[in-house]
Order: C-alpha cells, then sequence, then structure tokens
C-alpha cells in the first residue's frame, strides 16, 4: 500500500489531512490521485459512495490551484445541496495549510445575493447544484473561461434528476482544452453518452464491478404480504435496538405516512421529502446527524446526497422502480470500511425484481425470516443489560443520592429489583408482542395450502385442468377472475393476489389457470369477501374483476368470460392456440378427451 508522499500529495495537504486522521489512501484515491496529478486529461472513475471519492479528486484539483489567480479555476457539479456543502467543507479542511484559498458552495435554497458577492470577491473552486449555477451564468455574475478542470461527481445522481440540460448547457461554458472527472456510481447509457461528448480518449478506473453493490454491505430480503409490510418493518427496526437508519418509500406522501406512523409508535423517527421547505430540510438532517432521530424516512430525491458515514441499515420499504436507485440507496451504509445491511420488505410479484438486482450488483441476498415477538423482546432485554454494564456512572454525584435510595429498595432482594427495572422499561414491548400474531411469510401460506390440498390426477392446480366445467368442493365457492396465462399468472400467484389484496387469511382450494381466465375456490363464507377487495386492483396494469362462477362454478356461462374472448352457448369455447393436455368443453359440461388426442398429441380443442 503506498502513502500519500507516494502519490506525490504536496506536503501542506499532507499535514492538513494526518491532522483529521487520514493515513494510507484508500484504493479509488490510490488509483485516481496520480493521474489527475499527471498529464492524464480525462478520467472516469466508477465507485460507490462512501469510498473516499472527495479525496481523490478533491487533494488533486487543490494542488493545481494557483492562489495567485483570483479567478474559478475548478468547476465542481453535485446532485443536491446537502452534497455541495460537503464537499465545500472537505476541501476547505484539506487546504488548511493552503493560504488565500477560496472555496464557494454554489446550491439554491440560499441567499443568491449573498453568493454574487463572494464571486465579486474572487474564488478559485466552485462547487454547484447545476440548477443555481445556471442562475448564476443566466445573470452573468461568474465567468467560468478560466476553469482548468471540471469534476462530475455522482454524474449518475445528477442525470437521473433531470440535470443532462443543464450539465450541457454549464460544460458549453468552460474551455474545450480543460481537464474533465466524471465520478458515477454505476454506468448507465446517459454517462456513456456525456463521455463521448465531452471527454477526449478517458482514463476508465473502477473501483470493484461496474455497477456492483459494496463490498461491506449485507443484502437480505424479507418476502410478506403487502398488508403486513409495516407490521414488518416494526419489527425489524424492533429487532435491532440501536439500529442508525434510512428507510426508503416510493412516493412522498407514503415517505409522510410512514414517518407519521413510527412516530405515533414511539419511534424516534422522521421524514425527508421535496414537500419540506430548505429549513425543515436542514432541521430534520441536522436531527439526524446528531441521532437524535434513528430512522429517517425519506424519498430516493431528498436523499440524494447525504453524508451520513455510520448508518447501520438501510431499509427499502418495497424495491425501487430501476436497479441503479437500490445501487445508491444500499451504498448509503457500509461507508468508509464499516459494514452495513441493506434490508429489502418485498411481496411475492417483486420476487423476480430481487433476482434481476442480484445479477446487477454481483451480490447474493439473503432471504431473512421475521422475527418473532420472544426473539424481539430478548434481543432488546439483552441490549438493555449490555447498556447497564457499560454506562459510565459519576460517583461524586450520585453517591449523595444513593443512600436515600438504598433504604427505599432495602426490602427487595436482587432478583426482584432486576425483574422490575427489565419490566419498568419493556412491558409495553411484552405486552405487545404476547398479543401480536406473527406475521406470516406468502411462501410459507403457499406450501401450507399445497399439503392442505394435496395433488390427484383427477383435481390438479395446473394448465390440464377442465376449467370451469367441475363444481366447487362442497362448503366452497367457485370464483371467476379475468386473468390468465397470458397474464403470466401461475397458482403461486393467484395466491399471492389473494394474500395481498384481501385483508384477512382466506383459505384457497382448487385452481384452474387457463389462457385468458382462470377459477379459484374459496370457503363460501369469504366468496364475498374476496371478490369485494379484489375487484377494481390491477395486476400487471391490467383491471382485475372477480365473480362467483354461474352454478357453483360448473356453468361458465354467465360469469361473464365471454368478456375475454370466448364464446358462450352451446359452441365450443376456445382461443388460438393448442393447449397440451387440455380437455375440450362442449355447452360448458365435462366431456373426457379422448385417450388418443390426451396422451399422443392429437388434436386437441382449445380454451380461451
Amino acid at each position: 500500500m503506498k502513502t500519500f508522499e507516494e502519490l506525490g500529495v504536496a506536503a501542506n495537504i499532507r499535514k492538513a489531512i494526518e491532522e483529521m486522521g487520514y493515513e494510507n489512501p484508500m484504493p479509488v484515491q490510490e488509483e485516481v490521485i496520480p493521474y489527475l496529478l499527471g498529464d492524464t486529461s480525462d478520467v472516469i472513475a466508477l465507485a460507490q459512495t462512501g469510498t473516499g471519492k472527495t479525496a481523490a479528486f478533491g487533494l488533486p484539483v487543490l494542488q493545481k490551484v494557483n492562489v495567485k489567480e483570483n479567478v474559478p479555476q475548478a468547476l465542481i457539479l453535485c446532485p443536491t445541496r446537502e452534497l455541495c456543502l460537503q464537499i465545500a467543507g472537505d476541501l476547505a479542511d484539506y487546504s488548511k495549510y493552503i493560504d488565500n484559498l477560496r472555496v464557494l458552495p454554489v446550491y439554491g435554497g440560499s441567499s443568491i445575493e449573498s453568493q454574487i458577492k463572494s464571486l465579486k470577491r474572487g474564488v478559485q473552486i466552485i462547487v454547484a447544484t447545476p440548477g443555481r449555477l445556471i442562475d448564476l451564468i443566466n445573470r452573468k455574475t461568474v465567468d467560468l473561461k478560466s476553469v482548468k478542470n471540471v469534476v462530475l461527481d455522482e454524474a449518475d445522481e445528477m442525470l437521473n434528476m433531470g440535470f443532462t440540460e443543464s450539465i450541457d448547457e454549464i460544460l458549453s461554458k468552460v474551455p474545450e482544452g480543460r481537464s474533465m472527472l466524471l465520478f458515477s456510481a454505476t454506468m448507465p447509457k446517459e454517462i456513456a453518452k456525456i463521455t463521448k461528448k465531452y471527454m477526449q480518449n478517458p482514463k476508465e478506473i473502477t473501483i470493484g464491478r461496474k455497477n456492483e453493490g459494496s463490498s461491506n454491505v449485507k443484502h437480505v430480503y424479507y418476502m410478506v404480504h403487502a398488508k403486513d409490510k409495516y407490521l414488518a418493518l416494526k419489527r425489524i427496526a424492533d429487532f435491532y435496538p440501536n439500529i442508525y437508519g434510512i428507510i426508503f418509500c416510493r412516493t412522498r406522501r407514503e415517505t409522510q405516512e410512514i414517518a407519521d406512523k413510527l412516530i405515533q409508535d414511539g419511534y424516534n423517527a422522521d421524514s425527508l421529502h421535496g414537500d419540506l421547505s430548505q429549513a425543515q430540510r436542514d432541521y430534520v438532517m441536522q436531527k439526524f446527524r446528531i441521532r437524535n432521530i434513528q430512522l429517517l424516512v425519506a424519498t430516493d430525491v431528498a436523499a440524494r446526497g447525504l453524508d451520513v458515514d455510520d448508518l447501520t441499515h438501510v431499509i427499502n420499504y418495497g424495491l425501487p422502480d430501476d436497479i441503479e436507485s437500490y445501487t445508491h440507496r444500499s451504498g448509503r451504509t457500509g461507508r468508509a470500511g464499516k459494514t452495513g445491511t441493506s434490508i429489502s420488505i418485498v411481496h411475492v410479484k417483486e420476487k423476480g425484481k430481487i433476482r434481476e438486482i442480484e445479477k446487477i450488483i454481483n451480490k447474493k441476498f439473503e432471504q431473512g425470516t421475521i422475527p418473532s415477538g420472544e426473539a424481539i423482546c430478548e434481543k432488546q432485554l439483552l441490549n438493555l443489560v449490555d447498556r447497564i454494564e457499560k454506562v459510565k456512572v459519576n460517583e461524586d454525584e450520585i453517591s449523595k443520592l444513593l443512600p436515600s435510595v438504598y433504604r427505599k429498595l432495602d426490602w427487595l432482594e436482587k432478583e426482584d429489583i432486576i425483574k422490575r427495572v427489565m419490566a419498568l422499561e419493556f412491558n409495553r414491548l411484552i405486552d405487545y408482542y404476547r398479543d401480536a400474531q406473527e406475521i406470516e411469510s406468502p411462501s410459507d401460506r403457499y406450501t401450507r395450502e399445497e399439503k392442505s390440498y394435496p395433488r390427484r390426477k383427477d383435481r390438479e392446480y395446473s394448465d390440464r385442468s377442465s376449467g370451469g366445467s367441475r363444481g366447487a368442493e362442497r362448503g366452497y365457492s367457485r370464483l371467476f377472475i379475468n386473468i390468465g396465462r397470458t397474464d403470466h399468472v401461475n397458482p403461486a400467484t393467484l395466491m399471492g393476489l389473494v394474500n395481498d389484496f384481501v385483508p384477512e387469511k382466506v383459505n384457497i382450494g382448487r385452481i384452474d389457470i387457463m389462457q385468458n381466465f382462470s377459477f379459484f375456490e374459496v370457503p363460501e363464507k369469504d366468496a364475498q369477501k374476496v371478490i369485494k377487495g379484489m375487484s377494481k386492483q390491477e395486476q400487471n396494469g391490467r383491471r382485475i374483476s372477480v365473480e362467483v362462477a354461474q352454478g357453483g362454478g360448473g356453468d361458465r356461462g354467465n360469469t361473464g368470460a365471454s368478456r375475454y374472448g370466448g364464446r358462450v352457448g352451446k359452441k365450443e369455447y376456445s382461443d388460438s392456440r393448442p393447449e397440451r393436455g387440455s380437455r375440450r368443453n362442449s355447452d360448458y359440461k365435462s366431456s373426457k378427451p379422448s385417450d388418443k388426442g390426451h396422451r399422443k398429441g392429437g388434436r386437441k380443442p382449445k380454451y380461451s
């Protein structure tokens, strides 16, 4: 491992960073710094957040500045106000022993007049968000013609936030001969377009693999029904008493709702999203940084650029639409050489997305089991014991109060005192989990119901069933649903839909999957509840319709199946594709196919 001196970092900068605790360069610094200090013009560096990127580009940029010239010589663009301030602060620390060097953060949400005054006094390095810098350019208050070095930090984030046109306009204002460094955690197509347009034969440096997640992060997912997601979130938070993390939600509304619920349930939580004013955002972030907040509930956009090194967990309250967002989310933990955990709370329909993410980040997810109430209580109690063991006691101050305490508790044995302390701290938690029902995973239910309804040749969960021709089991109602194999539905996904949209547990009997629709059986007492819960929901963008199959499910004629491609009446019900092992239904009455047609691939009738 090389030293900063061997990398060519100047003595006055080394003195500052050594006082900050920098001993040896991190891998990204060891790779990038020599190129930026040398003659290489353009560099693309692919590395996760929290790997030491700011020092990797900041130290060479500072070293190349000529403090005798009081004009902008370096421009650093970043996606958010928080990251802008963090980079400017770090550069100020690194340049502690460089006289007359000025760094100016330029961002929205702060007085543009004060920023204009600072520019007129003269600065050598500008750290800016694209939107505010465009404002200053339009006002003709900033001149970029002397810029020799341009850095795009978290370039993929800026493109995701819609800054492509702004970046184009800014880069058109800097000299063509400038050096350019692009830092990104992922390498989407948009980044490739920028590199092709604005960079000349760039040197590409990759720390790890492209788009790969941090090696310090463990990835775990919990499979639950959609209705149980919040309960699962609470159990996960309770199982990690010292959790300090970000909970990512998809929308501003969901973010605020989850934060409000957590606060009402006694958690140290707050929200961060685009509906908050800048003053509110600053207040929330200050509380989070000093750990007055344990759980920050945030949208992807609001959390971009947050610089908090000690996060223990990132929790995905549902997976993001694009895998690159997952990479950024998980990269918030496991930073600066520490370990972290990225937890995803998903339902059945998101299982495929887990596999996609695994391929991109080159990491395997662990499937977690939702902690039981007993396990949570035990973990919390042991954590309290650990805190009691490690607490610092101010003997001088507390000794004055102890005699009266001893007299008050003299009648209690040591074991009784311990029990009462534990009960005082955890009675509410113990009472809650004593009465709480355990959260059931969808896979557990599917397995159990397969055992409850064993497969037999005459009644099978498969495409080969005779559709609606059979009557329902005694005590069950047969329901029609307007989705089938065309909608990528199988017995497991159909059971998952019932679990997601019906608020209470429902046993599911025989399932018959057709091409464009399906039938399934539920207890008669639950039929209307299932119809009400599932109707008007959506599956893959298609509105779901559920009805009772007429004649106990044996008569398909009035179920509504005709609306989905079939013909009702005495004609054959058919579609355009043969289905191996299908059975003919004439006039919607059961008709056993010939052995020849069924077993040897003879001509078979079709279903729609």
